[in-house]
């Protein structure tokens, strides 16, 4: 009996050691698909200075495509089930295609400051779909820090926006809407699939689509070549839809949707710094403190635990 008594604390030690590093893993994974998505608005901005915003979704499509295909390819990746394939249509459709082509359309009209609103809704609206998709029920504590960041983001970048309501603003709602529905059934197929799979095939199933619309959009936009126009292009492709849809995947799997979804809130202040360095936007001294504000929310989020099933 005392050998079986001393045995059991070590047991119990390891096993919850393993959970906690596995969650300092998932936050640290989708963290790094946080820092990855803050710079997609800037480097948006600079593939439009080349592309016209129906040429740039598809190029970027067709290109993360073709590095997906290789990808599966190279490790013999069997074709998902029948019963995945509806839950990867709504991943391309969301954060594949509508996600990119709306907030693409909406940054014609919109600085990269106004349309960082939508990000700061995006990980309550997450929440929410995730709630609803997967039966979850986060505790009251977390609904509250969430909402609490989500107000500060809003009222920050509204602030910094002038507090007008832009033409392209029907498009930022559209994106928050779809790419919300795309995080959420991501983040429940990243946990029967490895995440990589998960963004590869939903670009596989965008790539007939990317094709049709660079055949009809390129002869029909102005291509005009710069140094910015081509890396705001290649970053949007490799590092936002590739890199950065997997690590975040990988992330929520391992963290749960509600929880990883929250670490989106530091997105759009993120997207100020670069717009400010990259693009000479001007970010103003109220940045800090809604920095702070928003790191207490984020922390408040991750201490929450993990959510219920509803049952």
């Amino acid at each position: 009996m005392k050998v079986k008594d001393s045995a059991t604390p070590e047991s119990a030690i390891a096993v919850g050691s393993s959970t906690a590093d596995k969650a300092s893993g998932g936050v640290v994974l989708a963290g790094l698909g946080v820092v990855a998505f803050s710079l997609t608005f800037p480097s948006t901005a600079w593939g439009l200075e080349s592309f016209g915003p129906w040429s740039l979704v598809a190029l970027r499509t067709l290109l993360a495509a073709a590095i997906a295909g290789g990808v599966l390819l190279a490790g013999r990746v069997p074709v998902p089930d029948r019963r995945h394939r509806a839950g990867l249509v709504v991943v391309a459709a969301g954060v594949v295609v509508g996600f990119p082509l709306l907030t693409t359309l909406a940054l014609q009209t919109s600085t990269t400051s106004h349309a960082a609103v939508v990000v700061g809704l995006l990980p309550l609206t997450t929440a929410v779909f995730s709630s609803l998709r997967t039966g979850a029920r986060p505790p009251r504590a977390f609904w509250i820090a969430a909402l609490a960041g989500a107000a500060v983001v809003i009222a920050f970048t509204v602030q910094e926006s002038g507090g007008a309501l832009s033409g392209g603003d029907l498009y930022l709602f559209g994106a928050l809407l779809v790419c919300a529905a795309g995080y959420t059934e991501g983040g429940r197929l990243a946990g029967i699939m490895p995440g990589w799979q998960v963004v590869g095939w939903a670009l596989i199933l965008s790539l007939p689509l990317a094709v049709a619309g660079a055949a009809v959009a390129l002869p029909l936009e102005a291509v005009r070549l710069t140094a910015h126009g081509v890396i705001g292009l290649v970053w949007v492709a490799t590092g936002s839809t590739f890199f950065g849809l997997y690590v975040w995947y990988r992330g929520m799997a391992e963290i749960g949707v509600p929880r990883a979804s929250q670490l989106q809130l530091a997105q759009p202040l993120l997207t100020l710094v670069w717009s400010f360095f990259l693009l000479g936007e001007e970010v103003s001294a109220a940045a800090p403190v809604a920095a702070i504000a928003v790191l207490v929310c984020i922390a408040a989020t991750q201490r929450t635990g993990r959510a219920r099933r509803r049952g």
